[in-house]
Formats: C-alpha cells, structure tokens, sequence
C-alpha cells in the first residue's frame, strides 16, 4: 500500500497478469486460425466438454436475456453444429478474418479466469466484395485443462441489431 492508501500491484503480480494476458492472446489466435482456415470441426476442442457457447444482440446482453441468435450447451452440442456446418450444410464459398484485439482480464480467480477481448468479423464471399460481417466482444470464463486454456463460457456479443441471414460459422 502506499501513502493514499491504494493498492500498488508488485512486479511479479504485473508479471504474472502480463503472461496470464498473452496466454488469452495466444488462445484466440490458435481459436481464430482454425475458424479462418476452415477447420470449423475443431472448433469444439476449444471448449470443455460443459461449456455454454451463445451469440446474442448487446441489448439482450445488457438486459440479462438468455436469448441467443446461437446457443449451444456443451462440446458435443457444438460439435453437431460444426459438423452440419463442414459436412451438409449448403452456402456460398467464403473466406472469414476474425481479428481480435483489447484482451482484458476482468478476474483472475485462480481456478477460473474471466476476460473479455473486441471482435472484428470480416467476410469475402468468393464471387463478392469483402465486407465486416459482425462486430463485438468476447465475453469468456476460461479454465485450465491438463496445462492449457478453455473456454467454461463464451458469450460472443455482437453490436448491430441487423445481421447478415447467413450468419453460419461460429464466431
């Protein structure tokens, strides 16, 4: 503590927030590798087999409202979607570019980390223009699994309240 009486965070406390935070960093670049590389079946392994994965609007998400565009509770949930999606759904070609930026730990409580990080969505249909597709935030409860980060919780929030009708791969 210092003279006013307010918390100054020790180096190895920085250190171990700065390293905590790369992880996320890292984490959301091997996440948004296989998404952008088309490998939507692996999608699933980012998760604990308990996990909840939902897309929904900002106002319901401000509202508390349960209601999700995409809701799916547990991996073998997901791995259904992801299967339909790479193996018998039918849609255009696409390419997607998730960029992700502003990772922030909110709470770090040992056996659970909470931390929210920007989206930007961007998607080239193969006989189209480039366009941002969805715009939002990440809203995560990461734990720790035989040494490596995953996903307990991901609330994908998007901001606009008028989406694309071929909202399809995970986000």
């Amino acid at each position: 503590m210092n003279e006013k009486n307010t918390y100054v965070p020790s180096r190895l406390a920085i250190e171990k927030a700065v390293l905590l935070k790369a992880e996320i960093e890292l984490f959301h670049a091997e996440y948004c590798a296989a998404l952008d590389g088309g490998d939507v079946e692996r999608w699933p392994d980012f998760f604990t087999p308990d996990a909840l994965y939902r897309i929904t609007s900002r106002e319901n998400a401000e509202l508390n409202l349960p209601v999700g565009l995409v809701y799916a509770e547990g991996r073998d949930m997901m791995h259904d979607r992801a299967v339909a999606i790479s193996r018998t759904q039918m849609f255009a070609p696409r390419y997607l570019l998730h960029i992700v930026s502003n990772v922030r730990v909110i709470d770090d409580k040992g056996s659970e980390v909470e931390a929210h990080a920007t989206f930007l969505l961007m998607q080239t249909l193969v006989e189209g223009p480039t366009t941002v597709h969805l715009a939002g935030s990440y809203h995560d409860v990461f734990v720790r699994e035989h040494g490596r980060l995953l996903l307990k919780r991901r609330d994908v929030i998007y901001d606009t309240n008028i989406l694309a009708n071929d909202l399809v791969h995970p986000v």
